[in-house]
């Protein structure tokens, strides 16, 4: 579970940004803070992976208590200020959400926030056996679906949309290839042609120019080669 906090002034904020939350499994509300003296009162004593942090707050604006952390959590700024973007990505922040922002819009910035945060390891458990697989979400078929890396096969781009390849099912998006190569943790994942992505741990055989995965046969394309070669061991 990734933890996550929200600081913000507005209440509306809070039930906007916990509603939309509580539509991902993955995410678990921690506290709810109005303002900056509220946060820091609460990460002095506890922890989060995730901080929904608002800028123009009474007392202490958000990236002045933002400065105050010596080890803050990822930080998605949620404010209805433009200006302030370009100081928010000098301060590390994962991303800023403009209000008013879609459902889709927090999806997107909670992606790329789970990718850099790393899973908290089970004290009962071996450290492989404790990560939990990562994963992310994206949108088919009017629903939302979590991905998880674990079971997926290969992403192929298929014109305007892109297939995600998995285990027991297949999911069409409307993002480009490029989006999900993003999202992808590195080293497990290879782009193997313009419209092709392979798990690295799901290839059975490679013959000439062809992969197989289960009953899938992917295309390498000539320019991604000598990439494959040097990962894969191979000339």
């Amino acid at each position: 579970m990734i933890s996550y906090i929200i600081v913000d002034d507005e209440p509306l904020a809070h039930e906007l940004i916990e509603e939309f939350c509580s539509m991902l499994p993955h995410l678990e509300l921690k506290k709810h803070c109005y303002n900056a003296m509220e946060a820091m009162q609460y990460l002095n004593s506890a922890s989060a992976d995730l901080m929904f942090l608002d800028l123009n707050m009474p007392k202490l604006k958000g990236f002045d208590f933002l400065r105050t952390l010596p080890n803050p959590p990822k930080v998605i700024v949620t404010t209805a200020y433009k200006e302030f973007a370009l100081e928010g990505y000098e301060l590390n922040v994962v991303d800023y959400l403009l209000k008013p922002f879609s459902f889709e819009r927090l999806v997107q910035a909670v992606n790329k926030a789970v990718g850099t945060v790393p899973p908290a390891p089970a004290p009962t458990k071996s450290k492989e056996a404790a990560a939990s697989p990562s994963s992310f979400f994206v949108k088919g078929d009017k629903k939302y679906h979590q991905v998880f890396t674990d079971d997926l096969l290969y992403i192929e781009a298929y014109g305007n949309y892109t297939k995600l390849h998995l285990t027991e099912s297949m999911i069409i998006n409307h993002e480009n290839i490029s989006h999900f190569e993003s999202l992808l943790p590195e080293g497990r994942f290879l782009r193997v042609h313009k419209s092709f992505i392979v798990a690295l741990d799901k290839i059975q055989t490679i013959e000439g120019n062809r992969i197989k995965i289960g009953r899938h046969e992917v295309p390498i394309g000539q320019t991604y080669r000598s990439v494959v070669g040097k990962v894969i061991g191979y000339r």
